[in-house]
């Protein structure tokens, strides 16, 4: 069981260990109780399984430099964030050495693990963040390198009420914020009307996926203005010069449910220096409006509003 020398003490490794080209350390697994001395005070790496939650030791890794990259702990601790005290099972760290992302359950899904499981361990935590203070349970969180908060990600089916340019918007899956500490994007949780440069647009994403809470599908420019929306709800109608129309319109696909089952694709539209770019379908390239010379009008698009909004989508 060798010894290995960090920047935070002594770590004793199994004797399987990973090393960068000039020898020094880049993954370690914990052999035994290990404690060092981090930037966020001392923490013990995981070392220990149990037949459940852990069926495995994860292994502490370092970044080329030497300084911690991704650190499992052996118990669940509170460490201090920009955020607030946070309960971690998984803190990783930017080169810098601040804090990266911070999870509070770090379980392995399995046969035996549902997320459902993994969930029940999980206690609401009180964040302060650029929009305000929110309460909630949540998967994980993610600073820039400077300590700024960049996003909070939500277990599923956990919603909160944030303030945004649009209004207060309830939120799921995730909510980010731009590194000058504004709101950056949402992913609404209902069908909600927003303000854009084509008039209100009804955002929603229900293929929307919360793998982190980086990116959501109502995005806003620092200035607040709506910089991208997705929609399953509006049409966008483009008035050229010669006064010719045309719609922009969600489109169907054929569900995963059955053969005779058709469900609706998301259509996003972008917003930015006086050009709308509009997708109808996400394998295709988006179309450029010039607005100023073809203004965009939306209106309510009902096919979508009939079909309704599950909550489980089999075309995901």
């Amino acid at each position: 069981m060798p010894d290995v020398s960090t920047p935070y003490g002594v770590l004793h490794c199994t004797r399987h260990m990973e090393r960068f080209p000039d020898g020094s350390p880049q993954a370690c697994t914990a052999a035994s109780a290990s404690p060092l001395a981090t930037p966020l005070g001392e923490l013990v790496p995981q070392f220990s399984t149990d037949d459940l939650r852990k069926k495995e030791v994860l292994p502490v890794t370092f970044h080329p430099d030497g300084a911690l990259k991704s650190l499992p702990l052996e118990n669940q601790t509170v460490v201090k964030t920009p955020a607030g005290p946070i309960p971690a099972e998984l803190v990783t760290f930017h080169p810098a050495g601040t804090i990266n992302r911070v999870f509070p359950l770090n379980g392995k899904l399995s046969g035996y693990w549902a997320q459902e499981d993994e969930k029940g361990f999980s206690k609401p935590v009180t964040l302060n963040t650029p929009a305000g203070q929110i309460t909630a349970h949540v998967i994980g969180l993610g600073f820039y390198p400077d300590g700024a908060l960049r996003s909070v990600t939500l277990w599923p089916d956990e919603s909160v009420m944030v303030a945004t340019p649009a209004g207060g918007i309830r939120a799921r899956m995730g909510v980010s914020f731009s590194p000058k500490g504004k709101l950056r994007s949402v992913e609404p949780a209902k069908p909600t009307p927003v303000t854009t440069p084509a008039g209100q647009i009804t955002a929603f994403d229900p293929d929307a996926v919360g793998v982190n809470g980086d990116v959501n599908s109502l995005l806003f420019h620092d200035d607040g203005s709506i910089a991208r929306v997705v929609t399953t709800l509006t049409t966008v109608k483009a008035v050229s010069p010669d006064g010719a129309v045309t719609r922009y319109t969600p489109e169907f696909r054929e569900s995963l449910c059955g053969d005779s089952e058709r469900e609706i694709i998301p259509m996003t539209i972008e917003f930015g220096g006086g050009i709308a770019r509009i997708r109808q379908l996400p394998d295709q390239p988006p179309v450029s409006i010039d607005m100023e010379l073809t203004p965009l009008f939306a209106e309510p698009h009902l096919p979508g509003l009939s079909m309704g909004m599950p909550d489980l989508r089999c075309g995901v």
